[in-house]
């Protein structure tokens, strides 16, 4: 809010200078992670008295948004004029005891609304921090319900996709709160959960649309006057702030984006860009990943972060000198470079090149179908049952399904529910398909199941992985589902599900198919059966990331093969003889 306070000119001037005693402890010098980690510190430690929902937070609205031209009222968040339209609920100004339920009442607004909490935020902690609590029209706060923020223009109101706006007066407001949660509770209140943005270009969780907002927006009266009451010792003062209404320009120095007002003007203006990264690594390639590392940067206040490019295009943001490139096509070459990036969003070049070639796929086959999950009809953060027209033209479906989070795109997300594809044609040979547990739960596992058989299980952790069934073998029809997850709450993303046709066997891989290995398992020694063939053949092992472990040449005789000092855990052995192969599992304890 700007145009309405001006009578609250001269005390944001007074403040802006004062304020910064809090931050005596907290070393201004850190950027990005660091500084946050300092931060959420300092409001945590501060925040000594806890709130009741009622009254407390019902008397602190009271104190913190009083009307600086009506003391008797306060200010309405969303609100933009006082009545001249005869219609209540876009109020900007309420008498401070019509508070309620009722048309024509104010309650309180979540402005980070309970129901997107990772746990539900509730009425306590979180739930009564009164640095996201503010007073709002009852129909405008229904209006806005949990509907997630996006960005719009104009006075508040819900957008042409069904998110929320909360009008160009108070889009900084709520941007401060919402870095505020995230400082203060983590991961229970994610920006990507509340807001419509990108965290591509930020070390952590934060979206765009809110550093674009904190910039936007300059704070207002309201906010100062907020955060000077909750330092205090009063009744209903929570004795903590908010550093981002103190000086929006914390934000950029943390997550970077367009630079936010210093308020307290002791940041020099940066301008210098971080040095070029160099030593550019590739190691541990699979058939669908690329791990890579370089040398940090150096820069004259600090480097926040990394964009990495794959073949010119950009791929993801990172904070660390090193990441997993996932999604990446099996037996294909790619180029790879990265730039460094300050607080200041200053960026340096690309670096040098580098190659990095993905590890041919052991299952063999073409692709006969597949979901990428982009025609999901938009970003969905409650539980529903979800359908849509797969990249193959059938009807998905997907039960207790949210659509908001992302792998290498768009991905659907389930939590106690399972995932069906359509009817299709051509059978099944083998089964590719990446996952990644999200917010809280434990690693498990989901069955799947082709036309009602069980199939295999597919693992889910909190990392991003790809895995392959190999040799599930149907033919005809099929139907693939995904169900029976190991723990019903846990909320699994599903991304870049693809399947090989069924294939007959031809009379040499008829011959393959009886091949044995033993004894399986093993104990780090195993002999293969050899039969007779017009040629020799190949030998390949691979562990269950797809990296080889061996490869040799396959004696045509009918003597067996011996081979030692195999390494633990679960292995591919691919044998093949011409254009015939097979891939059998083994193993090793």
């Amino acid at each position: 809010m700007k145009k309405v306070f001006l009578l609250g000119f001269l005390v944001i001037s007074y403040v802006c200078f004062s304020q910064q005693a809090y931050y005596n402890d907290v070393n201004l010098n850190l950027t990005g992670l660091d500084l946050k980690d300092e931060l959420a510190t300092k409001i945590t430690v501060t925040h000594t008295n806890f709130l009741s929902y009622t009254p407390g937070i019902w008397e602190a609205s009271r104190i913190t948004d009083e009307d600086p031209s009506n003391s008797n009222n306060v200010i309405l968040l969303y609100g933009w004029e006082n009545g001249s339209d005869g219609d209540v609920t876009n109020d900007i100004s309420r008498s401070k005891t019509m508070n309620g339920g009722n048309v024509g009442d104010w309650n309180r607004e979540h402005s980070y609304p309970k129901s997107l909490g990772n746990p539900n935020l509730g009425e306590e902690g979180p739930g009564s921090d009164a640095h996201h609590l503010r007073p709002t029209d009852v129909q405008r706060n229904s209006n806005r319900g949990n509907r997630p923020f996006a960005d719009g223009s104009g006075n508040s109101g819900t957008t042409a996709a069904g998110y929320w706006y909360p009008g160009d007066e108070w889009k900084g407001d709520v941007a401060r709160m919402m870095m505020y949660m995230y400082l203060r509770y983590g991961d229970r209140c994610l920006p990507s959960v509340v807001g419509v943005g990108s965290n591509a270009s930020t070390p952590d969780d934060m979206i765009d649309l809110f550093l674009e907002w904190n910039a936007e927006d300059p704070v207002s009266f309201i906010e100062d006057n907020r955060n000077t009451y909750h330092e205090s010792n009063d009744t209903y003062a929570q004795g903590n702030r908010n550093p981002f209404i103190d000086n929006p320009y914390l934000a950029t120095l943390i997550w970077g984006g367009p630079a936010a007002e210093d308020r307290w003007g002791i940041f020099e203006t940066d301008t210098e860009a971080p040095t070029v990264p160099v030593n550019l690594m590739v190691s541990n390639e699979t058939t669908s990943t690329l791990d890579l590392s370089w040398a940090a940067s150096t820069d004259n206040v600090g480097v926040i972060g990394y964009d990495v490019y794959v073949d010119g295009i950009f791929n993801s943001n990172v904070a660390t000198t090193n990441t997993t490139i996932t999604g990446l096509s099996s037996e294909t070459t790619y180029t790879l470079s990265v730039l460094a990036k300050d607080a200041a969003n200053n960026s340096s070049a690309l670096s040098s090149t580098v190659n990095g070639t993905t590890l041919p796929n052991t299952t063999g086959g073409d692709t006969c179908g597949n979901e990428t999950f982009t025609n999901l009809g938009g970003s969905f953060s409650s539980y529903a049952t979800r359908t849509w027209t797969g990249d193959g033209g059938g009807t998905w479906t997907a039960t207790d399904a949210r659509t908001d989070q992302t792998l290498n795109g768009s991905t659907i997300t389930i939590r106690n529910g399972m995932l069906t594809s359509p009817n299709v044609a051509g059978g099944i040979g083998s089964l590719t398909v990446t996952t990644r547990r999200e917010f809280s739960g434990g690693d498990g596992t989901f069955t799947v199941y082709v036309n009602d058989t069980a199939v295999g299980t597919i693992p889910y952790t909190d990392a991003e992985q790809t895995t392959t069934l190999s040799n599930i073998d149907i033919e005809g029809n099929i139907t693939i589902e995904f169900k029976e997850k190991t723990a019903a709450n846990d909320r699994v993303s599903i991304d870049d599900l693809s399947w090989t046709c069924f294939e007959p066997l031809s009379v040499d891989e008829n011959i393959l198919s009886e091949i044995e290995l033993y004894p399986n398992p093993s104990k780090g020694t195993i002999y293969i059966t050899n039969p007779s063939f017009s040629e020799k053949g190949n030998l390949q092992i691979f562990d269950i990331l797809g990296q080889l472990v061996l490869s040799s040449e396959w004696p045509n005789n009918n003597e067996s093969t011996m081979i030692i000092d195999l390494p633990k855990g679960m292995l591919l052995v691919k044998l093949t003889v011409g254009d015939a192969s097979i891939v059998k599992k083994l193993i090793v304890k």
